[in-house]
């Protein structure tokens, strides 16, 4: 017995409206707590990467430690990482938050390090003329300078985490990627196919997002170009 010719998930294709109409809520769901296991875990590697990268450049002997351990954990592949962070986080969303900042120190740190050592001297040095103590120089001065190396360790950090958040489908919480991985298992093409362009989408509207935030946040960037 055949399937009928309108009938697409009988027939098990790539591409197939059905799947689209009949599972986008389940589809929805999975997209939304993708968004929300990056978004959190970004902001998180963020709010730790700062002061990493300002302690490293204040202090010229962190820098080798703060970089090297930062590196070897982003070397560790992500099945042992999860493995490692197990028994501390157990079979839940922290541990793949928990994995994917780690995951993101490396990016953070090392391009808002390269930022803040890109200031120039002497605009230091004329700022602190004008009386700017330590942390106005850094707010007003050095972090906005820095912000267009920061801001592109961040888009990549933040792609990075749309395509490592997949891997948390081995405890359940992988967003797109528990479609993707019980999709794989079933044979379910349509499903793998989907998810999987979904997973791209949240990628690429997420770095335009955070390349319009760079351009409003430099304006004197765009009036260079």
């Amino acid at each position: 017995m055949t399937a009928p010719p309108d009938d697409c998930l009988a027939r098990n294709e790539w591409v197939c409206g059905a799947y689209l109409s009949s599972r986008r809520h389940i589809l929805w769901d999975a997209a939304l707590q993708h968004v929300q296991l990056t978004a959190v875990s970004v902001l998180i590697g963020l709010v730790l990467a700062l002061p990493l990268a300002l302690a490293a450049r204040r202090w010229h002997w962190a820098a080798g430690p703060v970089l090297g351990v930062t590196t070897i954990l982003y070397t560790i592949p992500s099945l042992a990482m999860f493995s490692l962070l197990l028994p501390v986080y157990g079979l839940s969303a922290s541990l793949v938050v928990a994995g994917l900042v780690l995951y993101s120190l490396t990016l953070l740190v090392r391009n808002i390090l390269a930022g803040l050592r890109a200031v120039p001297e002497d605009t230091r040095q004329a700022a602190r003329g004008m009386g700017y103590g330590p942390v106005r120089l850094l707010v007003a001065v050095e972090l906005p300078l820095a912000l267009p190396a920061a801001m592109a360790g961040l888009r990549i950090a933040t792609v990075s985490a749309v395509s490592l958040v997949t891997i948390g489908a081995i405890v359940g919480y992988g967003g797109l990627g528990n479609l993707i991985y019980a999709g794989m298992n079933t044979y379910f093409k349509a499903q793998v196919l989907t998810a999987s362009v979904l997973c791209v989408v949240i990628a690429v509207v997420a770095d335009l997002l955070l390349l319009l935030l760079q351009r409003l946040l430099t304006p004197w960037t765009r009036s260079r170009s």
